[in-house]
């Protein structure tokens, strides 16, 4: 029985994940997982629109036109965020980008593929919790029960260092300093590590959740984990943020109006660091951000700054007395240069 011999295709997909990814390029393995679904997912696309199993394609197969049909596919028919578009297009450019310096004969295809723009996003507005919203989250858990005090100690310790979802679900006992100073090591993204200050009641939160599921100060397990004992999900903390804000909503009403996922919780860490009057490159450097210019924003959504600056500013139509003495437009022109 004659062995199929791995088309070019083939061998270069093979090649791109096994040694030019990990070795050539040092990406993580979260940045691995993420380039392989986004090519999975482009070959099924590929293998329904040619009429083709996955196995049967090859480079001819794959084109500028191709791939922007599949990131409409994305968008309309998997219903996929602009983001997520653009995530799963960074994928394919660095494929090509590969294929092009090791296969010559397609740099021309390469090059149409790589010239294929990044969508411009719609910037949403950056949502955070006010004090009493997160005080009513905080409260929502049933800290008589063991789930509760887990979820507890994960808002808790969400919402005291800003973390990323993944830095959160990666944090291990031995990560975290019970002594004084009070710290935690942040894993993040490309690698980079930070430590990031804890409060006396996050440690103790931490410290208690640790010692009641088994776990010692110098383990290596992750600390937040299902009833199964296994390492909480993204989905699963999404799950947990949904629930109790919608508990919380009794306390605050005002939940009712927004959406609270894991980037909220970043979010108003970053917020209330900048009320407390923490500067930004500080901020920038908790938050793990790779450039400064990102924390720039929460200047701008920071609303207590904007009520306070509310107080300050002098209504110009209050001086409705001078509206009488408007007799020439020179009047007008005085009152105006007043201003």
């Amino acid at each position: 029985m004659s062995k199929t011999v791995p088309n070019t295709l083939a061998r270069s997909l093979r090649s791109f994940f096994t040694h030019y990814l990990p070795n050539v390029r040092g990406a993580s393995q979260h940045t691995i997982s993420s380039y392989r679904y986004a090519l999975l997912l482009l070959l099924r696309f590929l293998s329904v629109q040619c009429g083709r199993s996955v196995v049967d394609l090859d480079f001819c197969d794959i084109d500028a036109q191709s791939v922007i049909a599949f990131l409409n596919h994305l968008e309309k028919e998997r219903d996929n965020s602009t983001t997520t578009r653009n995530a799963r297009l960074a994928a394919i450019h660095a494929f090509a980008r590969f294929v092009a310096m090791h296969h010559p004969e397609h740099i021309e295809t390469c090059q149409r593929i790589i010239a294929v723009p990044l969508k411009r996003p719609r910037i949403p507005t950056v949502e955070y919790l006010e004090n009493r919203e997160i005080q009513a989250l905080l409260e929502a858990p049933d800290r008589n029960a063991p789930d509760g005090r887990r979820d507890y100690t994960l808002l808790l310790t969400f919402l005291n260092t800003g973390a990323r979802v993944q830095e959160l679900l990666d944090l291990r006992p031995i990560d975290v300093q019970f002594e004084r100073p009070h710290q935690v090591l942040l894993r993040g993204k490309r690698r980079k590590e930070r430590y990031c200050p804890l409060w006396n009641r996050t440690i103790d939160a931490l410290l208690q959740l640790v010692v009641e599921t088994g776990l010692d100060e110098g383990s290596s397990k992750r600390i937040f984990r299902n009833r199964r004992g296994q390492p909480l999900t993204r989905f699963g903390v999404r799950y947990i943020l949904r629930k109790y804000a919608t508990q919380a909503q009794k306390a605050a009403p005002t939940l009712k109006r927004k959406r609270v996922h894991p980037h909220t919780i970043r979010h108003t860490a970053a917020v209330h660091l900048l009320q407390a009057g923490v500067d930004l490159v500080s901020i920038s450097h908790w938050l793990g951000h790779a450039s400064i210019d990102m924390t720039n924003r929460y200047t701008a959504v920071d609303l207590e700054a904007k009520r306070k600056a509310l107080d300050k500013a002098t209504p110009v139509f209050e001086e409705s007395s001078d509206l009488a003495t408007w007799r020439s437009d020179e009047s007008i022109v005085h009152w105006l240069e007043g201003l």
